[in-house]
C-alpha cells in the first residue's frame, strides 16, 4: 500500500468518534508514548492523578498503572449543568496533569502518552465484572506479582 494511503488511513482511524451515554461505565486504556517502563515514583504520581478527580468528574471503580500503560474503569459524572463530563475532557486532563507530574519527577519535558486511547462502553454487570477482573489480573499476567493485592499501583473501589 502506498505511504500516502497508509497515512490517510491512519488519520481516518484517529478521527473516530467516542460515543458516550450518560451513566454508563467505561473501560479505558492508554499507553506510554515509548515503551520504557515508568519508575515507581512516576507510577505513584500517575495513580495519584487518576484518583484526583474521583467523585469530582468521575466515579473511579478501579485503576491499574502498569509499567507502560494504564487501565481505568470509571463512570463519568455530571457537571453543574447536568451534562456528563466527556471522556475526551477527562482523558485530556488526566493525561496532561500526569504527564506534567512525570516530567517534573524526571526533569524532562514533552509528551508522555500516546495521543489515542482505547475505550469501551460497558453494557452489563457481567461485562463490568469481566473488565474489573481483567484489570486486577493485569500485573499477575505480566509476572509483576503473584496476587493482584500485592501490586502497589492497583486501586479498586471498596464495595459499600
Amino acid at each position: 500500500m502506498p505511504k500516502q494511503t497508509l497515512e490517510r488511513k491512519y488519520e481516518y482511524h484517529r478521527m473516530l468518534p467516542h460515543y458516550q451515554k450518560a451513566g454508563r461505565t467505561v473501560f479505558i486504556t492508554f499507553c506510554k508514548a515509548n515503551r520504557i517502563a515508568f519508575t515507581p515514583e512516576a507510577r505513584d504520581a500517575i495513580l495519584h492523578r487518576c484518583l484526583h478527580d474521583h467523585t469530582k468528574r468521575y466515579d473511579l471503580h478501579a485503576a491499574v498503572v502498569m509499567p507502560d500503560h494504564v487501565h481505568l474503569l470509571l463512570t463519568p459524572l455530571r457537571d453543574e449543568k447536568g451534562w456528563p463530563y466527556s471522556r475526551p475532557i477527562i482523558l485530556k486532563t488526566l493525561k496532561g496533569m500526569s504527564a506534567r507530574s512525570v516530567n517534573k519527577l524526571e526533569g524532562s519535558s514533552g509528551p508522555i502518552w500516546q495521543e489515542e486511547s482505547f475505550d469501551h462502553v460497558l453494557r452489563s454487570q457481567e461485562s463490568f465484572e469481566e473488565k474489573l477482573e481483567y484489570l486486577r489480573q493485569n500485573p499477575v499476567r505480566r509476572g509483576l506479582v503473584r496476587r493482584p493485592e500485592d501490586y502497589k499501583w492497583l486501586w479498586v473501589e471498596q464495595t459499600k
